[in-house]
């Protein structure tokens, strides 16, 4: 079981409806689910104060969506690349020899609470470019669907 836990809602339909082929396309593979948490409203000239007390809301709302059993990947700037290829090998031996249910989690506008750092079994950089955080979830989506093509020797990734 695949789960994606996303900070916000996504607001473009044409995006939307990218990450729906994607997520339909990933049902032949496994179950998925994407579970959107509400984000804080952030004031004007907010203080290094105020965004961690956002943080640690979107943090706690991220955090109740996670099982204990989950292996959490977190999508994270200061996480480690990977190519396409590893994270097939490395999704198929989490699901074989670890947990077979699998949790990606995008943070908010912010970033992270240290809470939500610290729960993950592992950190994921998807690119050195930063992407809105609606267009990360269909690059997810993306990315997903593209590691079960490789595991299941598709002709999808060339």
């Amino acid at each position: 079981m695949i789960k994606i836990i996303g900070v916000g809602k996504i607001k473009e339909k044409a995006l939307q409806s990218c990450i729906d082929e994607y997520k339909k396309r990933i049902t032949a593979f496994s179950k998925i689910e994407i579970v959107e948490v509400s984000d804080e409203s952030i004031p004007a000239n907010h203080s290094e104060k105020q965004d961690m007390i956002i943080k640690e809301a979107e943090g706690d709302k991220i955090l109740s969506k996670i099982k204990d059993k989950d292996f959490m990947i977190l999508l994270d700037l200061a996480g480690k690349s990977y190519s396409s290829e590893e994270i097939a090998d490395k999704l198929g031996k989490i699901m074989t020899y670890e947990s077979s249910q699998i949790v990606f989690v995008i943070g908010g506008s912010l970033g992270l609470s240290q809470k939500v750092i610290q729960r993950a079994n592992m950190r994921w950089k998807l690119s050195d470019c930063t992407f809105p955080h609606q267009l990360c979830r269909l690059i997810l989506c993306e990315q997903i669907y593209r590691a079960f093509t490789i595991m299941n020797h598709l002709p999808y990734h060339k």
